[in-house]
C-alpha cells in the first residue's frame, strides 16, 4: 500500500517522501542541529509541536521541558508514526497559557494561507514568556531564483512561504519580541548536487550571503505588560500628643459673623 496523506488541507507531511530522500536529508540534518540548540535553554511543562516534518519525535526528543507532543492536522495512512494528535492548527484544541514552547517546522509554508490564524492560536495557548521556535522556506534568496533554473523545485505540498522579515513584523504585532534569526542551507535546490560542495557554501553563505540562505529559523518570546497598582493618596491623621492633637501645617479657614 502507497502513503496517501489523508487530511483536507496541505502539511508538512505532504514532503514526508521528499524529506527521506538524500537531498531532504541534507535540509533535515542542519535543521535537527539548529533546533537542539535553540530548545537546550528553553524549559518549562509542555512544549508542543505544531505539524509533521519528518518522523514525530525528530525534533521532540531533544525538547528540556517535561513533556512533549505533537498536533497535525492529518497523518499518513499506513505510517505507524503517529502524531501526539489530529486537530485543526489554526483551531488548536489546546487551553489558553498552558504551552512553554511551541515549535512549527515549515508549518507556516504549508499553511495555505491560514498563517495569521495558526499565529493567534500559538500566542493563545503560550504561557506569559514561552517561547516559539519557527522554521521556513524564504520566498527569496537562491530558491527564489528556482524558475531561472531548469529542475528546480520547492518541496511538494508548499502554499503559502513567508520571508523572516514579514514574519518578524507578525510576531511583534502579537507582543513578541525576537531573540533570534538564522538563515541557513545555501544550496540550489537541485537534488544532484555534491554534501562536499554545499558544505563549503554554508560556510561561506552564513558569513558573506545570509540574505541568499533557503531557509530560516526565527525564536521569539511572549512579552506579558505587568500592571503596576496605583496607591491610593492617604491623607496623614493628626497625631495625638497627651490627649491633644498636635497641630498641622494646613490653615483652616474660619468664618466669623459679625453682628451689628
Amino acid at each position: 500500500m502507497t502513503n496517501q496523506y489523508t487530511s483536507r488541507a496541505p502539511s508538512p507531511a505532504a514532503g514526508h517522501e521528499w524529506l527521506e530522500t538524500p537531498f531532504g536529508e541534507s535540509l533535515l540534518n542542519p535543521e535537527i542541529r539548529l533546533v537542539e540548540e535553540a530548545f537546550d535553554g528553553m524549559f518549562g511543562e509542555q512544549c508542543l509541536q505544531l505539524g509533521m516534518w519528518g518522523k514525530s519525535n525528530t525534533f521532540l526528543k531533544f525538547a528540556r521541558t517535561q513533556r512533549a507532543t505533537c498536533i497535525a492536522d492529518g497523518m499518513l495512512s499506513g505510517d505507524d508514526d503517529r502524531p501526539g494528535a489530529i486537530g485543526a492548527l489554526h483551531r488548536l484544541p489546546v487551553e489558553s497559557d498552558t504551552i512553554d514552547v511551541a515549535f512549527l517546522p515549515h508549518t507556516l509554508d504549508y499553511s495555505d494561507d491560514r498563517s495569521h490564524a495558526i499565529l493567534r492560536e500559538v500566542d493563545r495557548v503560550l504561557t506569559p514568556h514561552g517561547h516559539v521556535v519557527i522554521l521556513g522556506f524564504k520566498p527569496g534568496g537562491l530558491w527564489g531564483l528556482r524558475r531561472l533554473v531548469p529542475g528546480a523545485e520547492l518541496p511538494p505540498g508548499t502554499t503559502s512561504l513567508i520571508s523572516d522579515r514579514q514574519l518578524s513584523d507578525w510576531l511583534q504585532l502579537l507582543d513578541m519580541r525576537i531573540q533570534g534569526n538564522t538563515r541557513y542551507f545555501f544550496r540550489w535546490p537541485l537534488p544532484g548536487q555534491k554534501r562536499a560542495a554545499s558544505a563549503v557554501w554554508e560556510a561561506r553563505g552564513r558569513r558573506f550571503w545570509p540574505e541568499l540562505s533557503a531557509c530560516y529559523m526565527l525564536v521569539a518570546r511572549k512579552r506579558v505588560v505587568t500592571m503596576t497598582p496605583v496607591k491610593k493618596p492617604w491623607r496623614s491623621r493628626p497625631k495625638v500628643v497627651g490627649g491633644i492633637a498636635e497641630p498641622t501645617t494646613r490653615v483652616s479657614r474660619i468664618r466669623i459673623d459679625h453682628n451689628d
